[in-house]
C-alpha cells in the first residue's frame, strides 16, 4: 500500500530550471522514482544537453527543452512539442527563478520586474497552459518553488520575496480554481542548502555560514537531496487530498526566533 502511494512510474514531469542546483535534485528524486523528466532551461542548449546527460548517466529517461518560462509565446510552442514527443505532462514543478541582490532603494525598476516575470509571473504562465492538458485528464499535480523569503524579509532580496510571498498566494489560488478537476497545487520552501553556488561561503569561520549554522535547529545546511522526499510526496498520489499547502524543507529555521549567541 505504502510504496503504490508513492508510485510515479511512468509519469512525465516537466521541472522548469531543472539543470543544475535544487532544481536537478528535486528533478532527480523524481526520475529515480520512476518518472520521465523534462528538463527545462533557457541559459543554453550545451547546459541543457549536460544536464540530460548527468540524468541518464543515473538510469533516468530525460528530456531537455530550452525556452524562457516568461515568454508566453515560447511556453505554448514547448508545452505543444513536449506532449507531442514525450507525452502529456502529469507534474509540473515551477522551479526556474533567479535573485538580485540589492538594496530595494538602489534598485532599478527594470531588475525589479524582471524578477518578478521570471519568479512570479512565469509559474502563472506555465501553469497557465499546462494545467489545461490536466484538467481535460481529470488529474495532476503542480509544485511551486516558494522559499522562507515568502514568509520573511532580508535586506537586499525585496524583489525576490516579494515575488516568492506572491507565490504562496497564486498557489492558494490555483489550488481553489483546480481542486475540483483533482489538480493537486501546492509548493515546496526550500531553507538554506549546500550547492555549488553557495559552497564559496560554507566555510567555518564565514559569517553567513555561522549566521545559518546557528540559526538553523538541525545545525547544519540542507542537502539538495532533502528535497526529494518532499517532491516525491507531492507528485504523488500520497498527496491527493493535499492543496494549496507550503512544504518548507528548512531544518527548522521558520519554526524559532533564534537564540542568544550565548546559549548551548
Amino acid at each position: 500500500m505504502s510504496q503504490t502511494l508513492f508510485d510515479i512510474t511512468g509519469k512525465v514531469a516537466l521541472v522548469t530550471g531543472a539543470t543544475h542546483g535544487l532544481g536537478m535534485a528535486m528533478a532527480m528524486g523524481l526520475g529515480k522514482s520512476g518518472a520521465t523528466i523534462v528538463v527545462n532551461g533557457n541559459s543554453s542548449q550545451e547546459k541543457i544537453d549536460n544536464a540530460v546527460a548527468a540524468y541518464q548517466k543515473e538510469g533516468i529517461t530525460a528530456f531537455g527543452y530550452k525556452f524562457n518560462v516568461a515568454d508566453e509565446t515560447q511556453v505554448i510552442a514547448s508545452i505543444k512539442k513536449i506532449e507531442e514527443e514525450v507525452g502529456a505532462i502529469d507534474i509540473l514543478v515551477n522551479n526556474a527563478g533567479i535573485i538580485k541582490r540589492t538594496p530595494l532603494v538602489d534598485m532599478e525598476v527594470a531588475d525589479f520586474k524582471q524578477v518578478i516575470d521570471i519568479d512570479l509571473v512565469s509559474p502563472f504562465i506555465v501553469s497557465k497552459h499546462v494545467v489545461k492538458g490536466m484538467i481535460a485528464r481529470k488529474a495532476g499535480k503542480i509544485i511551486n518553488i516558494c522559499s522562507m523569503m515568502s514568509e520573511l524579509g532580508r535586506n537586499t532580496v525585496g524583489a525576490y520575496a516579494a515575488a516568492k510571498g506572491g507565490l504562496v498566494m497564486l498557489t492558494k489560488n490555483m489550488a481553489t480554481e483546480w481542486a475540483r478537476f483533482n489538480v493537486q497545487v501546492n509548493g515546496i520552501g526550500p531553507g538554506y542548502f549546500a550547492t555549488s553556488q553557495t559552497a564559496p561561503i560554507r566555510v567555518d569561520g564565514h559569517p553567513f555560514n555561522d549566521f545559518i549554522v546557528n540559526r538553523t535547529p538541525a545545525k547544519k545546511w540542507g542537502d539538495p537531496n532533502d528535497l526529494a522526499g518532499a517532491t516525491i510526496f507531492l507528485s504523488s498520489k500520497a498527496s491527493d487530498f493535499v492543496n494549496g499547502h507550503i512544504l518548507y524543507v528548512d531544518g527548522g529555521i521558520l519554526a524559532t526566533i533564534g537564540k542568544p549567541s550565548n546559549e548551548e
